[in-house]
């Protein structure tokens, strides 16, 4: 017997392959980690999604992971741009909409640091969260060792691409055949 997966699951695993790795792209940008994913298909429900996409970030290599942080604004920087991802990341930031100037100053100098530190920009699942607690976990993760940074890091991408993973699928249940 099928499995009925839902609208959104449905159009996503009927994309052609190039069309699929493209709509991952939006939720993490290595090609790897989505051709990966696409090629998985089809997914039987939201959680077997979820599942596949998070075991292949867990497996994938340090420079996949930069490839993907590479994407990723520093937390404070207000992203222009009509796109999902611009729009997804104002969203997943809204904590610093009422920041204090001084906060904000405070951020601008912790993710310069965080960049000296490990060279690559402070990645944290920022929806939900203040500018203050996010300023408090970059303060934080400064004391951290390169290795202990890494796991983190991954296990904040992983939030943040279950995340997307979730908007993506809901928004394909909005689309009309043939619309875009």
């Amino acid at each position: 017997m099928p499995v009925t997966t839902g609208h959104g699951l449905d159009r996503f695993n009927a994309l052609p392959v190039a069309d699929a790795e493209s709509e991952l792209l939006t939720c993490c940008a290595s090609r790897r980690w989505a051709a990966a994913v696409a090629g998985a298909r089809p997914y039987g429900d939201l959680a077997a999604l979820l599942s596949a996409a998070a075991t292949v970030l867990a497996d994938a290599d340090w420079a996949d992971v930069l490839e993907a942080l590479e994407a990723h604004p520093r937390i404070g920087d207000r992203v222009g741009g009509a796109d999902r991802e611009s729009a997804w990341s104002r969203g997943e930031q809204s904590g610093m909409d009422a920041a204090a100037q001084e906060l904000r100053t405070a951020l601008v100098e912790g993710n310069k640091a965080y960049e000296a530190r490990f060279d690559h920009v402070f990645l944290i699942c920022a929806t939900g969260r203040s500018a203050a607690e996010m300023l408090e976990a970059l303060r934080g993760r400064l004391g951290n060792d390169e290795d202990a940074e890494r796991a983190v890091v991954r296990d904040e991408l992983a939030k943040i691409v279950g995340l997307r993973l979730t908007k993506l699928i809901n928004e394909q249940r909005s689309f009309k055949q043939g619309g875009s």
